[in-house]
């Protein structure tokens, strides 16, 4: 597991510098209050000083919609303020006439000025006032480069730390959730599929001769590299350790046994023929029936009794036979003899071959068949029992789950600082107009309560204000 996590590390270490290093787009997706903004940068790694302002193509399926509300709100806010207006107007010109009114003018007074100053503080945030260029208006436009700048860091030290992304991954669940995806059969067929549609695409475009010449030598190696008798001997091995050799013994006994009952006829001719001309039938027929009797005998005695010696002396054959196999020098020298002499024979180009195309059209054929009413294959099974099966064990679960963890971990920590340094690089090559625009479209409509509420709020405090320098006086 150490060893696959550090292979994993470096494949991912390698595709995170090819994408930093290669992209020509990079989208950026951030949450501004309830809205997201997507922007298309000019070149891979635009420098903020010197990067060209890109039209920005922005677009969403609501931005229509938006706009509406936008414009209704901004109608609200200024009908509000042009409300605090006329009653200011009405009350400065009755005041003199019912002194009551000056409540009213002072309120309306307030909210007028705190009207004016809120829409001046949220018009700057996205173009100049009345189009003149005051100083420190057009914010957004003019300071996107140190937008890029604050937005790069703050993504990098809040979203970027490992100590977030552990904690979200580790939430998520990702090998548990792999695997219910997987053990899915529809997935599993998916997944199947596709796998064999790569290996049929790649194995029909491989040149088919120089592959059965790249198969046969590959072939010829590996039996080559493999001694076989002490691997035929490991094998049997494994079947004496739980005595399974007994049962293949019981099916030998009992496949005799059918072998000698169905062939009675054949067995007491080969005795007449055998038999001496002079030998009368009766004697032919009496040798014939002790022969059958015996052998059937035998085998009943063997098949009924696992303490039989035969038994015995097969099982002590038997473990001599694999003994020998893994460690009697000239029994390994004349299995590599015969290997050899099997390996020069031509029929083996001819096995490699055959081998070749049955693998090529197995694979080209599962990659090509229709999926309808079909039952599924050995991959699919595989791969959706694979799935079911990595559900029931929560160690290994864990295990994955603390391998992905700290595979995307490493990753996103060692280069953050490059993933903030391209925000910032890439906010700095959108248009500035379009920018305003996105940027207002995102926040522009709750922006608009706070020039409703500079209005209301600045009312109140002039109210108080008057009121209290009234009483005073």
């Amino acid at each position: 597991m150490i060893e696959l996590r550090k292979q994993l590390a470096a494949y991912v270490d390698t595709l995170t510098k090819r994408f930093l290093r290669d992209a020509d787009t990079c989208t950026l997706e951030f949450a501004c209050y309830h809205c997201s903004v997507t922007m298309t940068p000019a070149s891979p790694t635009p420098s903020p000083s010197t990067a060209a302002a890109v039209p920005a193509s922005w677009s969403r399926p609501d931005d229509a919609v938006r706009q509406a509300r936008l414009d209704a709100m901004k109608r609200q806010a200024t009908g509000l303020l042009a409300l605090a207006a006329a009653v200011f107007a009405g009350a400065s010109a009755f005041e003199a006439q019912y002194p009551w009114l000056g409540y009213v003018r002072a309120t309306a007074e307030a909210s007028l000025v705190g009207g004016l100053a809120d829409w001046f503080a949220v018009t700057a945030l996205f173009r100049h006032p009345l189009g003149l260029p005051i100083p420190h208006t057009a914010i957004v436009a003019t300071r996107k480069e140190r937008i890029g700048r604050i937005l790069g860091t703050f993504v990098q030290n809040h979203f970027l730390s490992r100590e977030v992304i552990a904690a979200n991954l580790r939430a998520v669940r990702p090998a548990e959730r792999a695997a219910q995806w997987l053990s899915d059969p529809e997935h599993s067929r998916r997944i199947a599929r596709q796998i064999a549609g790569g290996l049929a695409k790649t194995l029909e475009a491989l040149p088919d001769e120089d592959v059965r010449v790249l198969v046969h030598e590959v072939v010829s190696a590996r039996l080559r590299a493999t001694r076989v008798a002490p691997a035929l001997g490991k094998t049997l091995a494994l079947v004496l350790a739980d005595d399974r050799h007994q049962a293949l013994l019981n099916e030998a006994v009992r496949l005799a046994a059918e072998a000698v009952r169905d062939n009675r006829d054949v067995i007491r001719d080969k005795v007449r023929a055998e038999s001496p001309w002079w030998v009368p039938g009766v004697v032919d027929d009496q040798i014939f029936q002790r022969i059958i009797g015996t052998v059937e005998s035998l085998l009943r005695d063997i098949g009924a009794d696992p303490y039989h010696p035969l038994r015995a002396a097969f099982d002590t054959a038997l473990r001599d036979f694999v003994e020998r196999l893994q460690h009697a020098p000239e029994v390994i020298a004349k299995a590599e003899a015969l290997k050899e002499e099997w390996l020069a024979d031509p029929s083996l180009a001819d096995l490699s071959t055959r081998l070749w195309e049955a693998t090529r059209r197995a694979i080209v054929a599962y990659a090509t068949r229709a999926d309808g009413g079909r039952a599924p294959g050995p991959l699919e099974r595989g791969l959706s029992e694979f799935g079911a099966a990595l559900l029931t064990n929560e160690a290994l679960l864990a295990e994955i789950d603390d391998l992905a963890i700290d595979l995307a971990a490493t990753v996103v920590e060692r280069y953050r600082h490059e993933i903030g340094d391209l925000i910032a690089q890439t906010v700095a090559g959108w248009d500035p107009e379009a920018t305003s625009r996105r940027f207002e479209l995102a926040v522009g409509r709750d922006l608009q309560f706070v020039r409703i509420n500079g209005t209301l709020v600045g009312g109140l405090v002039g109210l108080a204000i008057y009121t209290v320098s009234h009483l005073l006086r």
